[in-house]
């Protein structure tokens, strides 16, 4: 039998929902369109942030374990995406500067946009779900 070859945009990428249903509906997504050979699943941005730690002082290798983006939604209980955003820049950002940001989320408040340009403008703001168009134009 002749094994098929996936091309995938990206090797790795993390995604970060509190929400069962939205991280299930997302992963499949990102599954069918080959966006990651890779897909790190987390419920919640504190252990999201002590998985990334043990990626960079694990022994392997940081660089090729480490996510190439993340896709954090922002409305989380205890610490939401606005903060994961801030501590991984704190924490990751001068060793890992090509790992990409993005927010999804179902937040439709205008004033959320806003708050994350001020933390970084580069980082795309996303609406649940993601969809094959959404995913072909992000790089």
């Amino acid at each position: 039998m002749k094994k098929t070859i996936q091309n995938y945009k990206y090797k790795i990428v993390m995604l970060i929902d509190d929400n069962n249903l939205d991280r299930l509906v997302n992963q499949r997504i990102l599954e069918v369109n080959n966006f990651a050979e890779i897909i790190y699943i987390n419920s919640s941005t504190m252990s999201a942030l002590e998985f990334l730690k043990n990626l960079e002082i694990s022994s392997e290798g940081k660089h090729q374990l480490f996510p190439e983006c993340i896709f954090v939604d922002l409305n989380m209980p205890l610490n939401d995406g606005f903060q994961f955003i801030e501590l991984f820049y704190k924490q990751f950002r001068q060793t890992n500067k090509n790992c990409k940001i993005f927010v999804l989320t179902s937040s439709l408040n205008p004033d959320d946009k806003i708050k994350i340009h001020k933390i970084d403008s580069s980082i795309p703001f996303i609406n649940k779900p993601l969809t094959s168009d959404i995913l072909s134009g992000l790089g």
